[in-house]
């Protein structure tokens, strides 16, 4: 639920290595979540062999906000409610991203009802068990549905967090299975030798 590509600033994931380590990893899909930018996504979303959810990680005042199922791009910095606003008009479903992880999550204090998600688990943010439990605690008061992802920007991390849809495997039957929460945030963090060789670009 959460993959950029070398379309992102910090990524150096290609279109083709995304495919192939999705693969490897066993995963269904993809949801593509550069940011603010949609090229990635809207290249791959043409893939016929690998299902890919087109999506934007939108960077706002306060932190960033996953939107997915949307095939268009969502104006930055703008506050979260104006970001949550544009992504729904946009026929995508707004998940907070990382909203707690240290040095991005300032999320955390914006995060209310109007979300269709938390992403609960993300395998990139340090302290990992620590954002986690907080992340799952805000998730649990606002009753919201709990998604997992790597948030990956090298090949290797691609399925090291994810999310279980309890769903068929198409697109629209999944976007509705998260907002109904019929979803399961699952995974493990990043190990900081993987993080190291991310820095150094040496995959």
């Amino acid at each position: 639920m959460h993959v950029h590509t070398f379309y992102s600033y910090d990524s150096t994931i290609t279109p083709k290595e995304l495919i192939t380590w999705a693969k490897r990893r066993g995963l269904d899909a993809v949801a593509v979540t550069d940011h603010d930018v949609f090229e990635g996504a809207l290249r791959l979303s043409k893939n016929r062999n690998f299902l890919i959810i087109p999506g934007i990680e939108v960077s706002t005042c306060y932190g960033h906000v996953l939107g997915i199922d949307v095939r268009e791009r969502i104006p930055p910095k703008l506050d979260v409610t104006t970001t949550i606003e544009n992504i729904h008009k946009a026929g995508g479903i707004a998940i907070a991203a990382h909203p707690t992880a240290l040095y991005r999550g300032k999320l955390r204090r914006h995060v209310t009802a109007e979300f269709d998600a938390v992403e609960v688990i993300n395998a990139s943010s340090v302290p990992f068990r620590f954002s986690n439990h907080i992340n799952r605690k805000i998730a649990e008061r606002l009753n919201l549905p709990q998604t997992g992802g790597t948030d990956a920007h090298a090949p290797l991390e691609i399925g090291m967090a994810y999310s279980l849809v309890n769903s068929n495997l198409e697109k629209d039957e999944i976007i509705s299975a998260i907002k109904m929460g019929k979803v399961k945030a699952c995974g493990k963090s990043i190990p900081w030798l993987m993080r190291l060789k991310r820095g150094r670009g040496n995959y």
